[in-house]
């Protein structure tokens, strides 16, 4: 479906997409990575207006509600006793009535940490006490993590250790593939799915190298729910599938350099195209993209997956993926993350040379980029708490450690999949309060997203 084409979101969402805001971007030093200009592409002085759509049948309403919980809570104790309670993430649910959506499932989004990266990176963590970073501790917070979460399909980032994970994970029902990446790093990315739940049909992989978009790679798989009783996740009594259900499931970790722009905005381009064209071939069903993609929500990345569309000159390279560097920044996420982006009213200068753009883009001297998938991202489906969230309805914070706290792990989906409920992040006093991640109770330094979804095609009981 083209953006021109798609269904306006309703006035009741007026926090996601009505007010148009000036959207600025401050111009920082380069320090690495500067591809030497041949021939230039410059717009100067030109208008952006951006426009997010939403999937359609949303929510009446996307705007941010106090998830409601018991006032009763124990009085302040100790803080050991006290970071129990607010360390616990609270399940959101659709305002919709999905009772009738029968086949259900959870997927999650994770960047577990890298063992390796998390040896080489030492002053990310120097205020997590050193035990928190054993693997051995690590692996086991994590399979307790996703078993709490009764999930059926997983997307893992950063994953070194595939063995371990596989080992564990599979005396729970899991069934999983890998994907190293390539060059001298030795992790990569896995997806997990229940074997009871889950068939594998076919299983591809992206080698971002091979398209000079450096050693990043991705996966993607087609699952095909079983034909067979299945236990809800939230009774136990038996409900048969209505019907066959397959979807594409996509997983990614895109390349971290803020300066790369060029080689990000391609890996994504590149990325969603694979997912389109295998969609396609399997005839036309629904499409889960999950993954770290090392962008804000106010990003120009971020609206490319939204809006289907990105004029490439409109936007500095080297903070197209708008990544804050310091902890603080996250104010200024939470103050700035608006739902529409729009004019920019002072002179353009950003310049792309030929090879810039072909690596954006796959051409030279094309500007305009568009993708063929009517993305919506889980989390903005379904209201949330102002403690947790942006205004955009994504969460505040998916990463901390010692240099960084902000958004960057995301679970996308196309019109064919509703989202029934999130599982919401932590506030950022809570996070803080412990100092970085990993943590006592969590086993990276990323929160997992975790969100149960819908086929839509049998909400009405075809």
């Amino acid at each position: 479906m083209s953006p021109e084409n798609r269904r306006s979101p309703p006035l009741e969402h007026v926090h996601a997409t009505k007010r148009r805001r000036t959207l600025k971007f401050e111009q920082l030093d380069e320090n690495d990575n500067q591809t030497k200009s041949q021939t230039a592409t410059i717009t100067e002085t030109e208008t952006l207006t951006w426009k997010p759509d939403q999937c359609r049948n949303l929510p009446t309403s996307n705007r941010f509600e106090p998830i409601r919980s018991s006032r009763n809570r124990c009085k302040r104790r100790k803080r050991k006793h006290k970071s129990v309670t607010d360390d616990h993430r609270q399940w959101t649910f659709s305002s919709r009535d999905l009772s009738k959506f029968k086949d259900k499932f959870v997927v999650v989004s994770y960047n577990i940490l890298g063992v390796e990266n998390a040896l080489k990176h030492p002053d990310l963590y120097d205020k997590v006490p050193p035990k928190f970073l054993k693997w051995e501790r690590r692996k086991k917070l994590i399979r307790e993590e996703m078993s709490s979460y009764n999930a059926s399909i997983l997307c893992l980032q950063e994953v070194d250790h595939f063995d371990d994970l596989d080992d564990l994970l599979q005396m729970d029902g899991f069934r999983g593939v890998y994907k190293a990446r390539t060059g001298d790093a030795n992790d990569g990315c896995a997806i997990f799915w229940k074997e009871k739940l889950f068939t594998l049909l076919h299983q591809e992989n992206i080698e971002f190298q091979n398209f000079g978009l450096r050693h990043n790679v991705a996966q993607l798989c087609v699952l095909k729910m079983n034909q067979s009783l299945l236990e809800s996740a939230e009774e136990s009594s038996l409900s048969m599938v209505s019907q066959s259900q397959s979807l594409v499931v996509g997983n990614i970790h895109v390349l971290f350099n803020p300066n790369r722009g060029d080689i990000k905005l391609g890996q994504i381009r590149l990325f969603l195209e694979k997912a389109y064209k295998l969609s396609q071939e399997w005839g036309g069903i629904p499409v889960l993209l999950a993954g770290d993609l090392n962008s804000s929500p106010n990003s120009a990345l971020y609206q490319f997956l939204a809006s289907s569309e990105l004029d490439v000159c409109q936007h500095d390279r080297r903070h197209i993926s708008g990544q804050f560097a310091k902890c603080r920044d996250i104010e200024f996420q939470k103050r700035n993350s608006t739902s529409d982006w729009i004019s920019i009213s002072r002179p353009l200068l950003y310049q792309w040379t030929d090879v810039e753009l072909r690596l954006a883009t796959r051409c030279e001297g094309v500007t305009e980029l568009q993708h063929q998938l009517n993305l919506c991202s889980a989390y903005f489906g379904i209201p949330g708490s102002h403690r947790t969230r942006d205004n955009l309805g994504e969460p505040l914070a998916t990463s901390y450690h010692s240099k960084f706290m902000g958004t960057v792990d995301y679970i996308w989906h196309t019109e064919e999949l509703v989202p029934v409920r999130v599982l919401e992040t932590l506030p950022v006093n809570i996070l803080r309060r412990n100092g970085g991640l990993p943590s006592e109770r969590w086993g990276s330094d990323h929160l997992a997203l975790v969100c149960e979804l819908a086929f839509a095609n049998n909400g009405d009981g075809t």
